[in-house]
């Protein structure tokens, strides 16, 4: 990544196009990737906060540079993409993620915006509700003529995976409901009490069995297991709060519907409150905030949604979001320990990233003994233009540092008490050769990131190269994971991902060397190499994102698998592309969603001839699958870009825009050559001008509402 993530800080504002493209690119790669390992891997590496405070970020780009507001932004998306270990059930009706307040004053402000879509003047009355947010896994399940048909977990909000053998399992889900709609899809979150994890880590370590990070990772595991019985020996609850498709109102408003689930029968949380005021949602929250400790599960925030139906038919919904909820979100939580080491891990890309080591402290109820510093600037007290943070306050081995976490995830250092540091503490010099190999570590200009430039000679950056290569994204090829590609890289079997699938040929079916080891046998070994053989064949977005190219995230590499269709394609498009004059190069460009630097990253890795000989290597073991078209929308609009102008007097620009999005146009918010609609309301002003001098079609509101059929 060019840029670490703390560093964002410059204004929006100040920002020039170039670098408000890079900062986007950089924002929308990292938050796909969080998505992924949050969603399908149960294994979050940003915390709660900084997943906020980036897609925030991001927005408040998009929002200022309309024309970098793209269809695959992180922004337009819900969750990541279903595993492939279960089967896939589309959801009825979306399941959306929520939109975040972090302060009082963003809650009195999604009072004030829901007012003003809904037109209600001054002190008009309005109703909420407000319930704990559980930190969880999403669970949506259907009942048709009161039986349970299936349970499907978020996935991408449209798609989610099938878990219902393993939802049968959960003691508050009931089977059979009396009384309820011929068809209710019933939602909420999965969870696991505090001591109830704690026992489960106990009998995980003393069979020496997978410890669990925290309970959201713990109850996400346990429902997305293969195999129902171990989900059946898991302590897993569920709390309802919401509902998908019924085919007759549960109530009225969101507070009696939240009581007609708790008399069918599901367990519903109890702290769940309606109010008249935003004042009483502010209260509420804190005095959930205060009871957070003694809660038993976790929770980061508290849920605001408006209490009547009707009204929420009418706010509807963002692409991602309802306009008619909101999540407040807590803040992270704090603890002060000593820093007894800085240690510098070597990744997949060659960056060196230093951790702090901790005296181990508790921290929101989980001990922590390992932070992150996030690079060498953090440490010695700047950001990465050179200006001070943490008051120029450098952090030394020895130190008595302040620690916060947020969604209970990676753990940070905030700041450092330099009033109880040792006199005979030192500056931690950061290295400029690489603790793994001993290349020279060089820092490009710009880049706040210190590299080892021993590339594929470097053992640390093939080690993860081929763990992401083998990551559930990726290749996903079971029974071999992190570490059986630390085992087989460090006895020499495997040293490339096309070793991988050659294991087999070089050591023969019953790999003696395998088998010999503890927790193998014969048919263990012949499973992986029947495992790895079912993975010659596999998509192209998989390949492309597999190859662990630099800025091409799962995100990235579904786009140009999706644009170029086939292996073939995208590689004789890669070559041609190398050079910056070609139409090679300006079509990659022109890909909704890849920038520049994107691009110059995937151009380079096929240019290295040394990492073109690696991947000619993998291929020739592949069968790699074209991706099928995209079928086209039959809307007239789906694709376009729109822009709304001046007054419109037969909907509020809010609801065209919904309109507009929902039918598949890209609504922005400044006219540009790209623009292919401009629709103008009284009093249009300097957007219909320079649509007119740009030749993009202009028309009235009730052209556009007899365009989309709705005039």
């Amino acid at each position: 990544m060019s840029q670490p993530l703390s560093d964002f800080d410059t204004p929006v504002e100040n920002l020039d196009p170039k670098k408000a493209a890079q900062e986007a690119e950089t924002l929308s790669q990292a938050l796909s990737q969080a998505n992924q390992q949050y969603y399908q891997e149960d294994a979050p590496q940003l915390t709660d906060a900084e997943f906020d405070r980036l897609k925030a970020r991001l927005k408040e780009i998009e929002t200022a540079f309309p024309e970098l507001l793209k269809n695959s932004s992180p922004t337009q998306q819900v969750g990541s993409a279903p595993a492939d270990g279960f089967g896939k059930i589309t959801h009825a009706v979306a399941m959306l993620s929520l939109s975040n307040a972090f302060n009082d004053d963003d809650v009195a402000g999604f009072d004030q915006s829901v007012r003003k879509y809904l037109g209600l003047e001054g002190e008009a009355p309005l109703a909420f509700t407000s319930e704990p947010k559980i930190d969880g896994l999403s669970l949506s399940l259907r009942y048709e003529d009161g039986t349970l048909v299936h349970a499907a977990t978020r996935g991408d909000g449209t798609t989610g995976e099938n878990v219902t053998a393993n939802a049968r399992t959960i003691a508050d889900i009931p089977q059979q409901l009396t009384g309820a709609p011929a068809i209710l899809e019933v939602r909420g979150e999965v969870y696991m009490s505090h001591e109830d994890f704690a026992a489960l880590n106990e009998r995980q370590s003393a069979r020496g069995g997978k410890v669990f990070a925290n309970p959201r990772n713990a109850a996400a595991g346990s429902l997305r297991q293969l195999d129902p019985n171990i989900t059946k020996n898991r302590p897993l609850r569920f709390f309802a709060y919401a509902w998908g498709e019924v085919s007759a109102p549960l109530a009225d408003t969101q507070f009696a519907a939240i009581e007609a689930l708790s008399e069918l029968g599901f367990q519903t949380n109890p702290l769940t409150k309606r109010h008249e005021t935003v004042e009483g949602m502010i209260a509420n929250y804190n005095a959930i905030a205060e009871a957070r400790a003694q809660l038993g599960y976790d929770i980061d925030g508290v849920v605001y949604k408006v209490d009547d139906l009707a009204l929420q038919a009418r706010l509807g919904f963002r692409s991602t979001t309802p306009r008619w909820a909101i999540a407040h979100k807590f803040p992270a939580e704090l603890a002060f320990t000593t820093l007894e080491a800085i240690d510098i891990q070597v990744g997949r890309t060659g960056a060196l990233s230093p951790v702090a080591r901790l005296t181990p402290v508790t921290v929101g109820g989980v001990v922590v003994s390992n932070a992150t510093l996030h690079n060498e600037d953090y440490i010695v007290g700047k950001d990465s233009k050179g200006a001070e943070i943490r008051g120029g306050r450098d952090i030394r081995v020895g130190d008595f540092v302040e620690v916060y976490r947020a969604g209970d995830v990676i753990p940070k250092i905030r700041d450092v008490d330099v009033s109880k540091r040792a006199d005979t503490a030192v500056s931690f010099e950061f290295p400029t050769y690489c603790p793994e190999c001993g290349s020279p570590a060089v820092r490009e200009e710009g880049d706040a990131v210190r590299r080892c430039t021993g590339g594929i000679v470097c053992p640390a950056q093939a080690v993860e190269k081929l763990k992401h290569f083998v990551s559930r994204a990726a290749f996903d090829i079971d029974g071999l994971g992190s570490k059986q590609v630390e085992q087989f890289y460090k006895d020499g079997w495997v040293r490339e991902p096309a070793e991988i699938f050659t294991l087999r040929a070089r050591f023969g079916s019953g790999l003696q060397q395998l088998k010999n080891r503890e927790g193998w046998g014969e048919k263990s070994a012949n499973g992986l190499f029947d495992a790895i053989d079912l993975r010659r064949s596999v998509p192209l977005n998989r390949v492309i994102f597999g190859l662990g190219i630099r800025h091409v995230g799962e995100a990235g590499a579904k786009l140009l698998a999706q644009t170029y269709l086939s292996w073939d394609a995208f590689e004789n498009a890669m070559r041609e592309a190398s050079d910056p004059q070609s139409t090679a190069w300006a079509d990659l460009l022109s890909i909704d969603g890849v920038g520049e630097v994107m691009a110059q990253s995937v151009v380079s890795t096929f240019a290295n001839s040394v990492e073109r000989a690696a991947i000619d290597r993998l291929v020739a073991e592949l069968n790699i699958e074209d991706m099928a078209q995209i079928a086209a929308s039959d809307s007239p609009v789906a694709g376009k870009i729109v822009v709304f102008t001046g007054t419109l007097t037969r909907m509020s620009r809010a609801e065209a825009k919904a309109q507009a999005e929902d039918l598949g146009a890209k609504v922005s918010g400044s006219v540009s050559a790209k623009t292919d609609l401009l629709v103008a309301g009284a009093a249009a002003g300097s957007k219909a001008a320079k649509a007119e001098k740009l030749g993009v079609e202009v028309i009235d509101e009730d052209a556009w509402l007899t365009l989309i059929g709705r005039g």
